[in-house]
């Protein structure tokens, strides 16, 4: 029995895709469930799993190829045995012991690629410490220049997802009139009560107290405040948005996405920092969905991770404003006629000048670095 291989439904904002690698080649047999292709839109990469068991007997689109909805790209036959055995792959975790695949998770590296020196391929340790000992590779999206005289280059196209973030920014500057506002917040007071109670916070919840739950609710607390800020633009009219769909930046090697954390006002602690690990590490393994990166009514980024001091973010659109977190350093501010050394840290609001008026903007900015100076008012609700 024949089955087809179908491109899955991609979302209504989404007309194509590109289909990245092939996993399997015609002629090998292939396990219900198994990945068979990867599938690149501009907002994230699918895996195409096997409906059934059986074996590829025709790829009728190769790798790099655009493809729609529901195309048919493969055919499955259900009823055949393999032609062709599959290809041998890298030894599978049990050929890597335990000890070994700490050490190399201790060190970024994936065991799994590595040549095992051991006996019948095995990874060992003086593997991994070898390989650490090696430069880094240079990540897939910035491939390796050949040398070609004195002033090598090379070009390559952008990938789906790259050329989607370069429409989006520039249609953001083009499209809507961003201004800046800036304010420099004390975080001694949430560092004080984050390493108060992170380690109750995690044993009960069993994820790590981080800085972005208290951002959220501090940027949730102020857009009840300030509902413009909320808002989007739809040609002449201004859509308010009763809920609060808050988009957290997050890179990855593809590119920046912004998976959305919904009715944040409705979530705990807890439930927004487990969202945020569940997002950040399915972004690495690009596993986020279509629907987790589509809507939002405003977002936050955080180049401070990077250690960036300052910056200006653009807005994601629709969305009217975003909020820049940055680097949190020691300081000397002014308290009481006295100099002190606090940790502070440089927020930046972006915001479309034409909706969000300069007051509004900067009495928002101020309800959020209010709310983060006294936690308090976040946990009370004031």
């Amino acid at each position: 029995m024949l089955i087809d291989v179908k491109v899955p439904q991609l979302s209504e904002s989404v007309s194509e895709a590109t289909l990245l690698t092939w996993h399997k080649h015609a002629g090998e047999a292939v396990q219900e469930g198994e990945n068979l292709i990867d599938i690149e839109t501009d907002k994230v990469v699918l895996e195409l799993p096997a409906a059934k068991s059986g074996v590829l007997t025709k790829i009728m689109k190769g790798d790099g190829e655009k493809v729609t909805s529901g195309e048919l790209i493969a055919q499955i036959d259900t009823a055949a045995a393999a032609e062709v055995q599959p290809a041998v792959h890298a030894e599978a975790p049990a050929a890597v012991p335990p000890s070994v695949r700490k050490l190399a998770r201790e060190h970024e590296i994936d065991a799994a690629q590595l040549q095992g020196s051991g006996r019948g391929g095995r990874v060992t340790k003086e593997d991994v410490l070898s390989a650490v000992q090696q430069p880094a590779a240079v990540p897939q999206s910035v491939p390796a220049i050949a040398p070609s005289g004195n002033r090598p280059e090379q070009r390559v196209p952008m990938t789906r997802i790259r050329q989607r973030i370069a429409e989006r920014l520039l249609q953001s500057q083009q499209n809507a009139a961003i201004l800046t506002t800036f304010n420099e917040v004390n975080m001694q007071p949430v560092i004080e009560l984050r390493n108060k109670y992170k380690d109750a916070f995690e044993k009960k919840h069993g994820v790590k107290l981080g800085f972005t739950s208290f951002f959220v609710k501090a940027v949730v607390q102020a857009l009840q405040k300030f509902p413009v800020v909320n808002a989007s633009v739809d040609g002449s009219d201004i859509i308010y948005h009763g809920y609060y769909d808050i988009g957290v930046a997050i890179g990855s090697e593809r590119g920046l996405v912004v998976p959305i954390i919904r009715d944040a006002d409705k979530l705990s602690f807890a439930d927004i920092e487990k969202q945020v690990a569940d997002f950040a590490a399915r972004a690495k393994d690009g596993k986020l969905t279509l629907e987790e990166l589509t809507g939002g009514t405003f977002s936050i980024t955080n180049g401070g991770v990077f250690g960036s001091m300052l910056s200006t973010p653009i807005i994601n659109p629709p969305q009217s404003a975003i909020l820049g977190v940055h680097a949190t350093k020691d300081r000397p501010v002014a308290e009481n006629g006295q100099v002190v050394i606090r940790p502070m840290n440089y927020l930046a609001l972006s915001y479309d000048h034409r909706i969000i008026d300069g007051r509004d903007a900067v009495l928002f900015l101020v309800a959020i670095k209010e709310a983060l100076e006294y936690p308090g008012r976040v946990l009370l609700d004031l």
